[in-house]
C-alpha cells in the first residue's frame, strides 16, 4: 500500500534528520514533512473508494439474487398454468408450485446471507486497514510534532541563554 511507503518516507525522514546536540531531538524539513502529510491525505480516498464499491457490489449481487429468485418463481408459476388441464396434474401443480417456491424463497435467503457475509466481512477488513493506517498516521503525526516542538523550546532555550551572556 502506498500509504504505507509514505510512512515509511515519513519515518526515514525523521531518522536521518540532524540531530540536536546532547539531547535526542531533531531537526526536521518543515515542507518536507507537510509535503508526506499531503500525499498520505491524497492516498486515503483509494481505501475509502474500495470501500464504496464493496457497498456498490454488495447491492448488485443482492439484486442479482432477488431477480434470479423471481425468475425462478415465474417459472413456477408459468409451468402450473401449463398444467391446469387435467384435475390430477393440477393437485400436483400446486403442490410442486408451493414446493418450487419454498424451495426458491429458501435458496434466495441462503444466496443474500450469504451476499451480506461477504460484503461484511470485505467491509470490516477494509474498516481494519482503514483504523491502522488512522491509528499509525496520528501517533506518526504526534511523534513528529512534539520532536518539532522539543527542538523549538531546545533552541529558544539556547538562544535566551546565549542572549543572557551578551548582557
Amino acid at each position: 500500500m502506498e500509504i504505507f511507503t509514505l510512512l515509511e518516507s515519513l519515518e526515514d525522514l525523521l531518522e536521518r534528520s540532524k540531530g540536536l546536540p546532547f539531547s535526542s531531538k531533531v531537526i526536521v524539513d518543515k515542507e518536507e514533512v507537510l509535503d508526506l502529510i499531503k500525499e498520505i491525505r491524497l492516498k486515503l480516498p483509494d481505501e475509502l473508494k474500495q470501500a464504496k464499491w464493496v457497498k456498490e457490489e454488495r447491492q448488485r449481487i443482492l439484486a442479482e439474487s432477488q431477480k434470479e429468485a423471481d425468475e425462478i418463481v415465474k417459472d413456477a408459476e408459468n409451468r402450473i398454468i401449463a398444467m391446469i388441464d387435467e384435475h390430477e396434474i393440477t393437485r400436483k401443480a400446486y403442490d410442486q408450485k408451493t414446493e418450487i417456491i419454498e424451495t426458491a424463497n429458501e435458496m434466495s435467503r441462503e444466496i443474500s446471507k450469504g451476499t451480506k457475509e461477504y460484503a461484511d466481512n470485505l467491509l470490516a477488513n477494509t474498516e481494519n486497514v482503514l483504523n491502522d493506517t488512522l491509528g499509525t498516521l496520528e501517533k506518526n503525526i504526534s511523534e513528529a510534532l512534539k520532536l518539532m516542538e522539543m527542538s523549538l523550546e531546545d533552541t529558544i532555550k539556547t538562544i535566551q541563554t546565549s542572549r543572557k551572556e551578551l548582557k
